[in-house]
């Protein structure tokens, strides 16, 4: 069993992570993994990011419920699962590094253009299928590099101006399919510690504390306050790439 500091650690980590994933809807792993990654070895920190990760957007999912966007999320799935598969092939053939550094520049700049920019752009004429599909793609094959699946869908969102609840309603899904759709090939591909487990079991607690708390925070921001948090939390994640 850990010992009580890294009890500690890891309760304040999860909650944390928790917290501004269930307020932003994404962000978990980039929060969390600035403590964990430190407490915990990487094949064990790693995979205890997705499922934790993986059981605050099923509290998302859930509380969010009557906003889903279906067809349109289904869309977006569609072509992650196109996308992820590419990216797996390019993890194993070839130095990503410079592409995460390069994503991780394009985000930033996005993101500290957008925070200074004095006005919003209102959503226009409504986007072709195959458009919504390539945007998941996009999110897929970005995700299995940089482990941020929901930054283009989420940046495409915050360019056309989409309201709070129609954002979350459209991206949520599709990071949760995402998530599951990386654990089951990390599954498939690694045998995981039974300490992976036990620290999910103790971290549960401060998981849906966190969550919940989070929610709570993103129905009671204004959409003005949301978007700016998403914008920060993109350049926090950029800048981690870089």
């Amino acid at each position: 069993m850990p010992d009580v500091t890294t009890l500690m650690l890891l309760s304040v980590a999860v909650f944390a992570g928790a917290f501004v994933s269930g307020l932003s809807g994404f962000a978990f792993s980039a929060v969390a993994g600035a403590i964990l990654l430190r407490v915990f070895q990487p094949l064990e920190a790693v995979p205890l990011m997705m499922a934790c990760s993986i059981g605050v957007q099923a509290t998302n999912l859930w509380s969010l419920r009557r906003n889903i966007r279906w067809e349109g999320s289904l869309l977006l799935i569609v072509g992650g699962l196109i996308g992820v598969p590419i990216a797996v092939s390019l993890l194993q053939s070839t130095d990503t590094h410079l592409l995460r550094r390069g994503f991780g520049i394009i985000v930033a700049l996005y993101a500290a253009y957008m925070l200074l920019r004095p006005t919003l752009v209102t959503a226009g004429e409504a986007v072709g299928r195959h458009w919504v599909a390539l945007i998941g793609f996009g999110g897929g094959l970005v995700g299995g590099l940089t482990a941020m699946p929901g930054a283009i869908p989420t940046i495409w969102c915050d360019m056309r101006g989409m309201p709070k609840s129609e954002q979350r309603g459209l991206v949520q899904p599709f990071i949760a399919a995402m998530q599951l759709f990386a654990i089951a090939l990390l599954f498939g591909h690694q045998d995981l510690s039974s300490k992976v487990f036990v620290d999910l079991a103790v971290s549960l607690p401060a998981l849906f504390a966190g969550s919940a708390l989070g929610v709570i925070a993103f129905h009671r921001v204004n959409e003005t306050v949301f978007r700016k948090t998403v914008l920060v939390l993109l350049l926090l994640s950029g800048i981690s790439l870089i």
